[in-house]
This record gives C-alpha cells, structure tokens and sequence, in this order.
C-alpha cells in the first residue's frame, strides 16, 4: 500500500474532508483531519444538501454509509416548485415525485447539512478529527510538511490534502491561480420555526424548494430541519455594491427598504421573509475557478472541493463534486496501477479538473440563464424534462 508508514494530514472537516477521512480510515491509513471550529457544535450548518446517484452516493456507498444517509435525509424536501414574481406556479413536482428513488440519475435527497457531518464524524475512529485547529503555515521539509496553527501548535504530515474551502490558505502552496468573481451575488437568509413566524411563505414552501423568478432577479427557498427555511436573493451585481454601504445587513428597515426597491414588482407577500429571517443576512458574492485551470502536481499535496475549483451553486453541484473528489482521490491512491503517490495524484488531479471544469461550465451557463430575461421560461422547460 502506497499509504503505508504515511502520517496523512486533512485541512479542513467539510464533507468532502470528512468523507476523504472515512475513505482512508477503511484503507487503514493514517489519518488526521485538522478543524479550525472548536467543536462539532462551534457554529450554525448552512443549508440542506442534495447529494447525486453518481457523486455523493456513491461515495457514502462506498464508505458504507448509504444505510445511515437513507435512515436521516429529508424524505419530500427535493420536491421543487417554479414560479414567477406574482406566486403563480408554472410546475411542481409535489403530486408525481417518489418520496424515495434511489438509483434515479434525477433522484437528489436531501439531508441536513450538519446531520450529514454528524454520520461522517460518528464513523470517524476517536482522535482522527483533532478540532480548534487553524491552519496558519506549514514549511516542507524531508518529503512532508510541517504544519502550524493558529493555536501555536504543530503537526508533521507526509501527504497534505487541502479541504479547506472556497478560501483555502493550503492552497497557495500548490498554485496561485485565483477564482473570479462570476457577476452575480446572492443574499442568504434563514428563518427559524417557520410555521410561527412565517405562515404565508411555510405554507407556500410546503416542505419542498421554491424557485421564484422576475425580470433578472430569483428567489430559492428551501426546506431545512427543525422547522426552518433558509432563502437566497439571487441577482447580479457588481463586486463594489457587495462591500458597499447601501445595505445593512444587520438592520431590518434598510433590509426590507431595499427589498422593496430591487424587487419592486414581486408581490407583497414575500417580504414576509426578510421581515421574519434572521439578522444578519448574509451576503455571498459568487465566484468560480479558471475552466483551464493547471498545475504542477506534487507528491506530498493535492486539493479537493471548493479548495480546488469553487464554483457558482447554480447546478447543485458543489458538495457532489467535493464528496467525488474523495472517492476518486482514495481509490486513486489505493490502485495498483500507479507505481507512486506521485503518479496517483496526478492522474485523481488531471480527472478531477476535468470533471469539475465541466460542472462549472454548466453552473455558470445556469447562472446566466437563470438570471435573464427569459429565465422562468427556460427553468420550466429544464425541469419539465427531467420528469419525462
């Protein structure tokens, strides 16, 4: 095994690391991921995930954690409604959409995000995740690395793979390729115990997503546990207007003062969700890797997920490709067929770009369409498809 006698360092305890981790665990490898939050509970889980039949299934499959995902998703919550600014519905799934299809090429459950990390962290052996641990440097020395956090400590580690996100500080070390920031910003917001506080838009949502479009600007609601909605004001708009003063993301008037401005011609009845979500709304300006993005594989560290090719969310295809890059990456350094880690890498690497150049491809094409002037018309005729 190319792995034996290997300390291997993971940065980073998303769900592509935390997978990565179980992945090695089962190859007996030595392994350590390494989580800057203190504790599982450190801080509120974004929302719900829909993991796909040939990427993040097939990973939990092959981790043998299929079972536990089956036991724990959202049973109905992948059920979509599209309408328009005015609440007219133009198609929904709710009367045709098996609860359970597993095996379907369009079938997505969904699952909490922070349920789906707990099943990956209770499958995890005691110690593998050691938390509170920041990532600040690391120095290569004797084939490995050295690292260091933020809390003084260090770790050695033969092999580094980088699962620290979208602003991964592991990633300079292999290339200073940068994303770019794809012209559209979206505006997230969470509502909790939303029977309560938000009736109108709960009863709107029934347990599915919704997928609202105007002119050139969306709306996307989704279901999440505990009784919650999280939501996403989606529009494009310039880098410079995200950092601006314009919106106080902490204050509920200038919210929904803004609101009524940028939506001015949806209906009413959806400022039901900036007058109920949660402050401070948060803002996500968009970005994407180069599509030709190359480099130079190394022997002693490599990348995965949004550390390696961030893409905008537009084909639900983020965490899939995150959770895929650990499968391809474990059986890669498992096969036989490469004589190094060396080898191995560079082929998982060279797959991997591949494979995520053309998820994000389709992402910012998404994107683009669902934010034009023919958006409504065009996501009816997509997801009218896939149910044929």
């Amino acid at each position: 095994m190319k792995l034996e006698n290997k300390q291997i360092a993971i940065i980073g305890g998303g769900p592509g690391g935390l997978t990565l981790a179980r992945l090695l665990q089962l190859q007996g490898a030595n392994v350590k991921v390494y989580e800057r939050d203190s504790n599982p509970d450190a801080r509120v889980q974004g929302s719900p995930l829909d993991l796909h039949e040939e990427s993040g299934l097939a990973a939990l499959r092959k981790a043998g954690l299929l079972a536990e995902f089956k036991a724990n998703f959202m049973s109905g919550a992948d059920r979509k409604q599209i309408m328009d600014e005015h609440c007219n519905v133009f198609f929904s799934d709710h009367e045709d959409k098996l609860e359970e299809n597993f095996g379907h090429e369009h079938f997505r459950p969904e699952i909490d995000r922070g349920v789906l990390r707990q099943i990956l962290l209770q499958s995890l052996n005691i110690g593998v995740v050691v938390w509170g641990k920041q990532f600040l440097r690391m120095e290569e020395t004797n084939g490995g690395w050295n690292i260091t956090f933020a809390d003084g400590s260090t770790a050695h580690a033969d092999l580094v793979i980088a699962a620290d996100g979208a602003n991964s500080k592991v990633r300079p070390y292999l290339t200073d390729i940068k994303p770019f920031y794809s012209g559209i910003t979206m505006l997230e917001g969470n509502i909790a115990d939303a029977p309560k506080h938000a009736p109108w838009i709960n009863d709107l949502l029934n347990g599915g997503k919704i997928m609202a479009f105007g002119a050139t600007e969306n709306l996307l609601l989704g279901q999440k546990a505990g009784a919650e909605i999280g939501f996403y004001a989606s529009f494009k708009a310039g880098l410079d207007w995200v950092y601006s003063e314009e919106v106080d993301y902490n204050n509920r008037a200038n919210l929904l003062a803004w609101f009524g401005q940028k939506y001015s011609k949806w209906s009413a009845e959806w400022k039901e969700l900036f007058e109920q979500s949660e402050l401070p709304i948060v803002p996500r300006p968009i970005y994407c890797m180069p599509l030709d993005q190359e480099w130079q594989a190394k022997s002693n560290l490599t990348l995965l997920g949004d550390a390696a090719h961030v893409m905008p969310p537009f084909a639900g295809e983020g965490v899939n490709m995150a959770m895929q890059d650990a499968l391809e990456l474990s059986e890669c350094l498992q096969s036989e067929n490469y004589d190094s880690i060396l080898q191995a890498i560079e082929n998982y690497e060279q797959q991997m770009r591949k494979r995520a150049s053309a998820a994000a491809k389709e992402s910012l094409d998404n994107g683009e369409l669902m934010h034009s002037q023919g958006s409504l018309q065009a996501m009816i005729d997509l997801f009218s498809a896939h149910t044929k």
